[in-house]
């Protein structure tokens, strides 16, 4: 690994080294399992993964794309996805990696915010550019991976085929140079595009390998897709589950716990949505996973009654792990699961917020006091106090230094600091007089009463921890400054509840929604904007 005083002389470092390191120590290991037709697995090998990408980035070079050029891929996740996007950090190609599942709208924004003049895409893929030609419009080059028809342009296959024979020279960049534009989930506001530098992987990197001990030859159960492009780096098999990663909460248990018990995994990754299926699958069956030993469950706060099942069912000496963090920075600070059930689920259940643990290496976790206006430049008079709520910032080698082509969100998320750019998470919380940060919800999230602030994740934990509450969500109903607190809970009105909930958490009113709206990336973090838009109509119909 490139340390983080090479990272700063300006040295060249490529993330695409780690393939081809890999395939050379154990070229016959393998790389990735995927799922394939009638319960078969594909299997590819990190020497068929580096030598497939390194005959792609020739053959993206020959047909006209240049090194930083910005190319939108559109394909399927998994060995698609993973061949192609190290075939462009070789070749220097940056690539842009939207989520397609965001909703048409959403997602033509992003295409045309992007601004890509390469794309790489499916037949299907290519139907929607000519569909909507306006977003797609700065597209020169395209390349169809699978049946080309009518389109033109050129087939991967074809390029493939025709490429240089050999290794592909790896590009020399820098860590500053752009390695691939991933866009946010879109959760909270737009989504929004995250320039990633080859130094910013450098850095994710050293500090997963630091944090989680990942170690050659495990098998991780890659369940978000992206996740799956470290496994190389650390000589592990990416374990493609069986599920569409555009709805993880729709998964079939029984085929993701299949792949976990069939080939051996030892590590996981993946949504609380996913587990919150596994889980109880297992555990209604007296079925175990002693093979794993490691499950990180991120994207969403993770609750405490979710780790303790997961405890009963993975390795005795396993544990689950919650990482905290987001497109910006990631990992930010993670937390062990034996400690939450130990110590902090008692005090989630008592309104503490939820316990994300201690700042992952090289990373310098601050919370100023809480504003929405943009701070240009840091200054350290915005730190509040231990023990005080403010707004999460974050400084480090994973963190990100700027968004694509978005200077106002530039403006609201980034502090200038000499050289380092520090970023505001956007997430509210405090540190405990133990070193560990809490979160206590989103600051656009924050309800402004008359008499203060209300924080969702302090006020959800204690109406969760209720055993007739699967999940519920914190709104302000009313104008900013005088808004009336109201807790939304899941499912259909249950006789008693509101009156038992409204004796423990500080809220005005109890209303009750059939399946919370949540985001597609994780189908775990709750759309409140459209619980809060329901409630104010539904308020309004009653008043009239």
């Amino acid at each position: 690994m490139v340390s983080a005083a090479a990272l700063e002389t300006g040295s060249p470092v490529n993330v695409a080294r780690y393939l081809s390191l890999t395939a050379e120590r154990d070229p016959g290991g393998t790389a990735i399992l995927a799922p394939a037709r009638r319960g078969r697995w594909t299997r590819v090998s990190y020497r068929e993964l580096d030598a497939r990408s390194d005959a792609i980035a020739h053959g993206l070079l020959a047909h006209g794309l240049t090194p930083g050029e910005p190319t939108l891929l559109m394909v399927r996740a998994g060995v698609p996805l993973i061949t192609l996007t190290y075939a462009c950090f070789k070749a220097g190609i940056v690539p842009i990696l939207i989520d397609p599942g965001m909703g048409r709208r959403a997602f033509l924004r992003c295409v045309e915010e992007s601004r890509p003049t390469a794309f790489v895409g499916i037949p299907l893929a290519h139907a929607a550019r000519l569909a909507f030609p306006a977003a797609f419009r700065t597209v020169v080059r395209h390349v169809t991976f699978g049946p080309r028809l009518f389109w033109g342009g050129a087939s991967l296959t074809a390029l493939e085929r025709g490429a240089s024979a050999g290794r592909f020279p790896l590009r020399d960049t820098v860590a500053g140079d752009t390695a691939a534009i991933l866009f946010t989930s879109g959760s909270t506001g737009p989504a929004k595009g995250v320039v990633y530098t080859h130094g910013v992987f450098e850095g994710q990197v050293r500090a997963l390998a630091a944090t989680y001990g990942f170690a050659r030859g495990e098998i991780d159960l890659a369940a978000f897709p992206l996740f799956s492009l470290f496994d190389c780096a650390f000589g592990m098999t990416s374990l493609i589950p069986d599920l569409d990663p555009s709805r993880p909460g729709a998964c079939d248990p029984e085929r993701v716990v299949s792949a976990i018990r069939e080939h051996g995994a030892t590590s996981a990754f993946g949504s609380p949505a996913i587990w919150h299926r596994v889980a109880p699958w297992c555990l209604a069956r007296g079925m175990t996973l002693p093979s794993l030993r490691r499950v990180l469950v991120a994207g969403a706060p993770v609750r405490p009654a979710l780790i303790e099942q997961l405890h009963r069912i993975i390795a005795a000496d396993g544990d689950v792990h919650t990482p905290y963090g987001a497109s910006e920075a990631l990992p930010v600070s993670t937390m062990a699961g034996r400690e939450v059930v130990a110590e902090t689920a008692a005090l989630t259940r008592a309104g503490a917020g939820t316990c994300v643990g201690r700042p992952a290496g090289e990373i310098d976790v601050r919370l100023i006091r809480i504003t929405d206006e943009p701070l240009s430049v840091w200054s350290d008079s915005l730190v509040v106090s231990d023990g005080e709520v403010g707004e999460i910032c974050v400084r480090g080698p994973v963190v990100t230094r700027a968004y694509h082509n978005r200077p106002q969100a530039d403006a609201a998320a980034k502090i200038a600091d000499g050289p380092a750019v520090w970023h505001r998470m956007g997430d509210l919380g405090y540190r405990d007089a133990a070193g560990r940060l809490w979160f206590c919800g989103r600051k656009a999230e924050r309800v402004e009463t008359a008499g203060g602030p209300v924080y969702t994740d302090r006020v959800e934990g204690i109406a969760n921890a209720h055993p007739l509450v699967t999940r519920s969500a914190l709104i302000g109903v009313g104008k900013r400054g005088h808004e009336r607190p109201v807790l939304v809970v899941e499912g259909p009105e249950q006789p008693g509840l509101a009156a038992q909930l409204l004796k423990k958490v500080p809220v005005d009113d109890v209303l009750y929604f059939p399946s919370l709206p949540v985001d597609v990336r994780h189908n775990a973090k709750i759309h409140r904007h459209v619980l809060k838009a329901w409630a104010e109509k539904r308020q309004e119909v009653l008043r009239d």
